[in-house]
């Protein structure tokens, strides 16, 4: 019974939930929390992530120890043509996410998705603190993703 202790407590430290709240010691407060997620206000939709985004926003958490703080996630076509969105955006078909991670340099976010083999497509947009992944398919040959906006 001891030991049954001992691992739970064990694997609630290291997964930063129960003292952390779940950011790993970075601030979340000011943003919104729905599903699991942290949101950059309430306007923001993640009700419709596709299974391998969600696979692709793990891989950034694991890595850097915290969570993502989402500032678009799905997006209607109204809500596509006020936010400036592409007549094709991968946000209208849930397979892409702007995000930052508080405490986290945008740049190490970018190199980390030049290198992850699940990211699709980038958006870097210099002056701004997050990037946009999406899960398209690569074109054949391509060992990154496709960027545009600044990468």
């Amino acid at each position: 019974m001891i030991r049954l202790i001992a691992v739970l407590a064990s694997a609630l430290l290291l997964s930063g939930c129960f003292f952390l709240g779940g950011g790993g010691g970075a601030s979340y407060s000011g943003y919104v929390q729905r599903a699991g997620m942290y949101l950059s206000s309430t306007d923001v939709d993640n009700s419709c992530i596709s299974p391998k985004l969600r696979s692709v926003i793990a891989s950034f958490e694991r890595k850097f120890g915290n969570k993502i703080v989402v500032n678009s996630g799905y997006r209607d076509p109204i809500r596509n043509i006020i936010g400036g969105g592409e007549d094709s955006s991968y946000h209208m078909r849930c397979m892409a996410v702007d995000f930052f991670i508080p405490g986290v340099n945008k740049g190490q976010l970018i190199a980390f998705a030049m290198r992850n083999e699940q990211v699709g497509g980038l958006g870097c947009y210099p002056g701004r603190n997050f990037i946009h992944v999406d899960v398209r398919d690569r074109p054949r040959g391509w060992r990154k993703p496709v960027t545009f906006s600044g990468c």
